[in-house]
């Protein structure tokens, strides 16, 4: 196999076109470098420099193999820069899945912006779903990292998940119910009205916190449309079909008709939940991670 010290020794020499000034650059003595190039030759089966005591130069057989030989040493060492970028998670690729809320808090934005100026030679991907759908991904491998509301089942062995922070909720009614003109609302008196919410089969993390908050102060939802994402929800709200518990991030979603109220009750929240493969954590799963924590040291809240 041939050694690439010896395609560098033949690079050099070629400048050079001095066997004593390319061994100083070498930082080597001369003897050796005749040697080497001497065994590249034979290697190679033919003759690289025509040489007498005067004078080095290439021959015909070596002017062509340079481009060659250059070539073969700038992958190599474009290979070595992949390979150093790969192990610290600054290159490759990402794949990252978000709940339809999540897209919408500036942890998200800001953790995202961070990351991508920390690792621009990284390919981030970004795939919007339900938080249910991101433990299967996870597991089969077609996401590296989720942000998710719901925590995975006990069954599922395979994902676990780190909660980064804890979203307040606020109702979304419409501007013009006498409940808009309140200061803050009740559970109880949002159950008065009909609940937009995602579709059941959804798989909406953010459903179960809503509905669990229901059962939890004995309130049935009253049936209204759903909406598979969070700006058509909004969009339900605003043509008077019902009312809605969303995010605090929400919010930033200003629509006409629309208005948002803190909740009466205290401690209702959505987590912020960071989804990985519980025995695999690869060099850019963990500075996404970091980034992720720095953002929230930070004091951003979403």
């Amino acid at each position: 196999m041939m050694e690439l010290r010896r395609l560098r020794y033949f690079l050099v020499v070629s400048e050079e076109l001095h066997f004593g000034r390319a061994a100083v650059r070498l930082h080597m003595s001369q003897p050796p470098l005749t040697r080497q190039i001497s065994a590249l030759e034979a290697e190679l089966g033919f003759r690289l420099f025509d040489r007498s005591t005067r004078n080095v130069s290439l021959t015909a057989e070596g002017q062509h193999s340079l481009p060659y030989a250059r070539s073969v040493l700038e992958q190599v060492d474009l290979t070595k820069a992949i390979s150093a970028k790969l192990a610290t998670g600054s290159s490759g690729h990402l794949a990252l899945g978000y709940a339809s809320s999540i897209a919408l808090s500036e942890v998200f934005s800001r953790s995202i912006q961070a990351f991508c100026s920390a690792c621009p030679d990284v390919q981030l991907t970004l795939e919007e779903g339900a938080s249910s759908g991101q433990w299967t991904q996870l597991a089969e491998g077609r996401l590296d990292i989720g942000i998710s509301r719901m925590h995975p089942p006990g069954d599922n062995p395979q994902v676990q998940a780190i909660c980064l922070d804890n979203e307040p909720l606020v109702a979304a009614v419409p501007s013009d119910s006498p409940l808009a003109q309140q200061l803050q609302v009740s559970l109880a008196e949002l159950g008065e009205l009909p609940l937009i919410t995602f579709p059941p089969d959804y798989g909406s993390g953010l459903n179960e916190i809503i509905l669990g908050l229901y059962r939890h102060h004995g309130l049935t939802p009253r049936p209204a449309p759903s909406g598979r994402q969070i700006t058509s929800i909004i969009a339900l709200v605003a043509a008077g079909r019902g009312v809605a518990v969303v995010p605090q991030c929400t919010r930033t979603l200003v629509r006409r008709g629309v208005s948002y109220l803190p909740l009466a009750e205290p401690g209702a929240c959505a987590p912020l939940l960071l989804l990985t493969r519980r025995h695999e954590r690869s060099p850019l799963v963990r500075a996404f991670v970091e980034v992720i924590e720095q953002t929230l040291r930070g004091g951003l809240s979403g």
